[in-house]
């Protein structure tokens, strides 16, 4: 290695010597109980013991068990967290000389690129993600949702335009991530399926077919879960990762003067020869650290620190060993501009890549589509989405649900961007918007957690969101460029699905205030029942769900209105979602006795739980209530919307929200109530 590569390396060897102090604390943070902010899942407030770290010094049994785990642990984080990322250099590299916004292949460009690639993949995953905003999760869960709860609990007290601003940026992001949900399986499968035609001409006419087979099998194979398949997965990235290390470190002994390129002074030059177009290829650039988001989103899957030990020990090194291959492999060969992935790949290993290839990024789009399906379920829990078809495909992990609908829309879209797009360079433009936008969201509600939740100083927060700022707006702005060639998609599906979620929202706000406003206090109509005449009283138990935890249920109102009975007891149930992932069953249920046989049970989910009105009724026997499943009779509200109320919403949005309630799954299936023991009362409501 000649001298100048290795003073370039002195800049990467010292933001090496400040980051391992982090990364040990990340990796020891959870044995000491002042590790992380409160809250933070880093200490004892998280409540989760699975990533608890053996006692300092500890030895035997114990210690050897919690390593084994957290290795396991993070064999699994390599299947499900890094698929999208780790695929990145399939097409990261190509689009910034091959695209349709190329480069000129000079040298300098191609070090100014890889040195960008090389501080995007350390600054925003390795110090963004995977040293602070890691450190805010929720109960031990991640994501944006996860995020959002933080921040509101922090500002509940204070209401207000924050509030509102942060609840309107999350569901923003979310709505992005389906955007991105949709276009990632559509581009990693086909920029796997193009390495054919590196290998021959012949193939061409079969990599659009052979792509939309594969995506319809994926999205077909979504019914039997991915609890089989995913055994296999972790072992599958583990090929991945050594052969792409493997394939760079073959091209970077042919020119190691490539490893200079870690040198933050080649990125300066390059927007310093460059100007405009130099913005333009860094929304090419931006692909390599697509994927990144899924760190902190499936955190509560397997942990902070076996993410943390598989990004430092594996994915990170492979994807800078590959990607510095590819630079040293466009220094000695710029005409093999247009797949310099493949073109580092021996002729006679080709096929078996290409097959690999296919494999990683059926991986990568079955870890986004199992991301979209948990992102609706916690749109539903929250409020933000009407209810939708959900099949548990496991018995023993939660977290893996089909929902039939949302799978069937994002296959029918993504085989339309395949068709539409022909390309993986094409759909390139679509790709990147959606991700750096939800970086930058992620980035504004992080700190309103660490400023208002962690009382963080102003001195101590400013710089390091300013930092993360720096890189998601310039990213962002770079995306916004391809609009046109593209972006447009993302920006069109976010809008659309952010309208329907806004929608909802305030319509189920506007049905609730409707309902309180018709509605009678519970103590009034318990007083007019002593007050008259008692009503006929039969056996068994009425249970009466209502959307509000106060006053008395419409359906009761009316049942009684008409029939003139009641049981003997009568359950008054509301089903609340919380704003952690999980209330445990301890803390499950709120039981008030009103008297005259009617009682008041409040149910808390989180919003990663799945309401289950049976269970209910069996946890509610704790509470001193005796209820028999047979003799218990289920009445439930069918509202039928009429838009010509006084609601201050659009009349088209009205519209749509009666189209969403008409459409929403039935509330018996959704709760598991028995069919058999359910009656609906129906009712007409002016919104």
């Amino acid at each position: 290695m000649s001298t100048a590569s290795l003073a370039a390396l002195r800049p990467l060897r010292s933001l090496a010597a400040r980051i391992a102090p982090w990364a040990a604390t990340a990796a020891t943070d959870k044995a000491t109980p002042q590790a992380g902010p409160p809250g933070s899942g880093e200490g004892p407030a998280s409540g989760k013991s699975p990533d608890a770290a053996p006692p300092a010094g500890g030895h035997g049994g114990h210690g050897d068990r919690t390593s084994a785990r957290n290795a396991a642990l993070a064999l699994a984080a390599l299947g499900v967290v890094y698929g999208d990322i780790g695929t990145s250099p399939l097409y990261a590299v190509r689009e910034c000389f091959h695209g349709l916004h190329a480069i000129a292949l000079l040298p300098g460009n191609i070090m100014g690129v890889l040195s960008l690639i090389v501080w995007s993949l350390i600054v925003v995953v390795s110090l963004k993600y995977v040293m602070f905003i890691m450190r805010a999760d929720n109960k031990g869960e991640g994501g944006i949702f996860a995020l959002l709860a933080l921040a509101k609990s922090s500002l509940d007290s204070k209401g207000g335009r924050g509030r509102t601003l942060l609840i309107t940026l999350a569901i923003f992001g979310a709505a992005l991530l389906y955007g991105d949900g949709i276009i990632t399986p559509a581009i990693s499968v086909l920029s796997a399926m193009e390495g054919l035609d590196v290998a021959t001409d012949a193939a061409a006419p079969f990599i659009l077919p052979g792509t939309c087979l594969i995506l319809i099998v994926l999205f077909r194979f979504q019914k039997h879960g991915t609890e089989r398949i995913g055994k296999v997965f972790g072992p599958l990235m583990v090929v991945w990762f050594t052969v792409i290390a493997v394939l760079g470190v073959r091209a970077i002994l042919d020119r190691p003067d490539i490893l200079a390129s870690v040198n933050p002074v080649h990125a300066y030059r390059f927007f310093l020869e460059n100007h405009l177009h130099g913005l333009v290829v860094l929304g090419s650039v931006v692909l390599c650290i697509t994927g990144g988001e899924a760190l902190y989103a499936d955190m509560g899957h397997f942990g902070a620190r076996p993410i943390r030990l598989s990004w430092y020990a594996m994915v990170l090194p492979s994807l800078l060993l590959n990607y510095f291959g590819q630079g040293a492999l466009l220094l000695s060969h710029p005409e093999k501009a247009f797949n310099p992935f493949y073109a580092m790949v021996p002729h006679v290993m080709l096929y078996p890549m290409v097959a690999l290839a296919t494999m990683a990024t059926v991986i990568a789009s079955q870890a986004m589509i199992s991301g979209v399906f948990s992102l609706t379920q916690q749109a539903m829990q929250l409020g933000y989405c009407p209810r939708i078809h959900i099949v548990n495909t496991s018995a023993e992990t939660k977290g893996q649900i089909y929902l039939p609908g949302v799978n069937n829309a994002m296959m029918v879209a993504c085989l339309g961007l395949v068709l539409a797009f022909k390309s993986s360079s094409s759909l390139a433009g679509a790709y990147g918007i959606a991700v750096t936008a939800t970086m930058g969201i992620t980035s504004v509600i992080y700190f309103y957690v660490v400023h208002t939740l962690w009382r963080w100083s102003y001195w101590k927060t400013i710089p390091l969101i300013t930092l993360f700022l720096v890189f998601d707006v310039t990213y962002l702005s770079a995306n916004l460029l391809k609009i046109l060639d593209g972006g447009w998609f993302t920006l069109t599906v976010a809008g659309l699905i952010m309208l329907a979620i806004v929608t909802w929202r305030d319509g189920k706000q506007a049905l609730g205030e409707k309902f309180a406003a018709m509605g009678l206090p519970i103590n009034l109509f318990l007083e007019s029942l002593v007050a008259t005449e008692r009503p006929i009283r039969a056996p068994g138990t009425a249970v009466f769900m209502s959307m509000s935890p106060t006053g008395t249920p419409i359906t009761l109102l009316h049942h009684y209105k008409h029939i003139k009975v009641l049981h003997e007891q009568i359950i008054l149930l509301s089903v609340i979602s919380s704003e952690t992932p999980f209330v445990p069953r301890s803390a499950r249920l709120e039981v008030t006795s009103l008297g005259h046989g009617f009682f008041r049970i409040l149910a808390r989910y989180g919003f990663m739980q799945t309401p289950s009105v049976p269970d209910i009724l069996r946890l509610a026997k704790t509470h001193g209530l005796d209820i028999r499943l047979e003799s218990t009779t289920f009445y439930l509200g069918r509202e039928t919307l009429l838009t010509s109320g006084q609601a201050k919403m659009a009349g088209w949005r009205k519209a749509l929200f009666a189209y969403m309630s008409r459409n929403a799954w039935n509330a018996t299936t959704f709760f598991g109530i028995p069919p058999g023991r359910v009656v609906e009362l129906g009712t007409q409501v002016e919104l």
